[in-house]
């Protein structure tokens, strides 16, 4: 007799608060996990610093401008994230959102559509570039890394292919109108990101689906044996990388005004960055999108103090290195303290 094994239950798995699914309800606003506040007091810490150091990078026309950006990134880290708490990692991104934001303009002007229906196409194409990532990487077995980097090629070259050769394509005057507008002082795009970073933080931890998804992350052989279609997750990470790269690629051609060939270059390592920064392990499962929406934030910010208080690119660079090693760091050091202070009481 076959014995069917069920699936687990979702109170034993934690969210993106770290708290067991049985206690949520609680608190109305649940502190963040413990491997998750140190992002949110580096922040704060940051924009105390930037009064110092440059306080007119917190001018209101340089806040609301580095808030533009960071909702990019926001954007795509968050899909970044998606795709590590699968242990996987998205080296497609900046072939992603070049290619999306050049596919925008001109198929606007090709086909004579109206915007809306220019934006669905776009994110269509970015959820299909996940399905591909997602298939290389379940279905034919490539490693995420070769995977990806693979399609970032593919990308780069479709991209060519369709633009045939134009170098780079002017954004719709109607998205830089609405990209531009601001609620209360605060760019729509940000708020764009800021909804989508909670929507997802809101399935990962508050919905059967995402307690099944973090079980997957944390050991795929066991969420199989419980019955989880650990490929069908697995392609829907990447699919959910796909489509936010598409989405941090039409807020980001609002912002800038036109699309080139390099649109998303800096993209891979700023996206990777705020997923260590934030927390969220390569090891899988655990991870939090709020904290990488977080990081987004202070590095983008940190840039912004950077280029206020007058460093050159190499400084930036340098410092962008700097808060990774130190984010590493306390991720490795603080268990070991927690222990030994444990240990001494």
């Amino acid at each position: 007799m076959t014995q069917t094994v069920s699936s687990p239950a979702p109170a034993a798995h934690e969210g993106e608060t770290g708290q067991p699914a049985g206690t949520r309800g609680r608190r109305a606003f649940p502190l963040p996990a413990r491997e998750f506040r140190s992002v949110w007091i580096a922040t704060a810490a940051l924009f105390a610093v930037s009064l110092v150091v440059a306080p007119n990078s917190l001018s209101a026309t340089s806040f609301a401008a580095m808030l533009s950006f960071a909702g990019v990134l926001m954007v795509v880290a968050a899909g970044q994230t998606i795709i590590v708490q699968q242990r996987g990692l998205d080296l497609a991104i900046p072939g992603a959102i070049t290619l999306c934001s050049m596919v925008l303009p001109i198929y606007l002007t090709r086909s004579g559509s109206s915007l809306g229906q220019a934006l669905v196409v776009t994110l269509v194409v970015g959820a299909c570039i996940g399905v591909v990532n997602g298939l290389l990487v379940t279905r034919i077995g490539v490693t995420p890394l070769i995977a990806t980097l693979a399609m970032n090629s593919i990308l780069i070259g479709a991209l060519l292919t369709y633009s045939k050769g134009l170098p780079s394509a002017s954004a719709p005057a109607d998205l830089v109108d609405f990209v531009s507008t601001k609620v209360l002082g605060v760019p729509v795009g940000f708020l764009i990101a800021f909804a989508y970073v909670l929507v997802l933080a809101t399935v990962l931890s508050r919905t059967v689906v995402g307690r099944r998804f973090t079980a997957v992350g944390s050991s795929p052989a066991v969420a199989r044996a419980a019955g989880i279609n650990v490929d069908a997750y697995v392609v829907g990470a990447y699919v959910v990388g796909g489509v936010s790269s598409s989405i941090g690629a039409v807020l980001l051609l609002g912002y800038v005004e036109s699309a080139t060939v390099s649109l998303g270059n800096e993209y891979l390592f700023t996206s990777i960055a705020a997923v260590v920064i934030g927390g969220t392990a390569f090891s899988g499962g655990r991870g939090s999108v709020v904290a990488t929406a977080v990081a987004a934030v202070f590095l983008t910010q940190l840039v912004q103090m950077l280029l206020a208080s007058g460093a050159p690119t190499s400084v930036q660079l340098l410092a962008q290195a700097l808060a990774i090693a130190v984010a590493v760091a306390i991720r490795t050091l603080a268990p070991v303290l927690r222990s030994a202070l444990s240990s001494r009481s």
